[in-house]
């Protein structure tokens, strides 16, 4: 099923079997080339996914060689487009590797008030270290609180309940 996607050009499909091949699963040979040539074709096809698996892929280096400018050019690709765990990993290069205060707080915003609760976190810890202010942080809870309570419906209370 997945091939039949794949050969339709379909990005998240190419994705998943570039997963496939890095884990080696569904009794693919391991092979960590092949899952980069993958996702490099989904992002081109505009999966963010792939962009985040590329990111992670050459920021720590594992499988490749490290690259992390490389690493980080395909989080901003993801996080312009949106995607929460990229944004998140800008801002904690941004705050913990180049000590860019202010840059890591504009990042955690953005993934806090898409509900990301790791970026409120890192949100709260940075007012505490005194490199948020408590406007920061309480615009942050607010957009925080915000898009949790705009994502409720019965079925997601009803998943979480059965633990899926």
């Amino acid at each position: 099923m997945v091939q039949k996607r794949v050969s339709k050009g379909d990005g998240e499909a190419i994705t998943l079997l570039g997963y496939k091949y890095y884990h080696g699963d569904l009794g693919l040979t391991e092979d960590v080339s092949r899952a980069i040539e993958l996702w490099t074709e989904a992002a081109e096809l505009g999966s963010i996914d792939a962009q985040y698996q590329l990111g992670l892929t050459y920021y720590t280096g594992e499988g490749v060689e490290e690259d992390k400018s490389r690493g980080i050019h395909h989080w901003q690709q993801a996080a312009m487009e949106g995607h929460v765990m990229s944004r998140y990993n800008l801002g904690a290069v941004e705050y913990y590797n180049d000590g860019h205060y202010e840059v890591a707080v504009q990042h955690y915003m953005i993934s806090a008030k898409m509900g990301h609760e790791k970026s409120l976190n890192g949100i709260k810890k940075m007012f505490m270290k005194g490199h948020a202010n408590k406007a920061q942080y309480t615009e942050a809870l607010l957009g925080y609180r915000d898009a949790v309570e705009e994502m409720k419906s019965p079925q997601r209370e009803d998943a979480k309940r059965l633990g899926i």
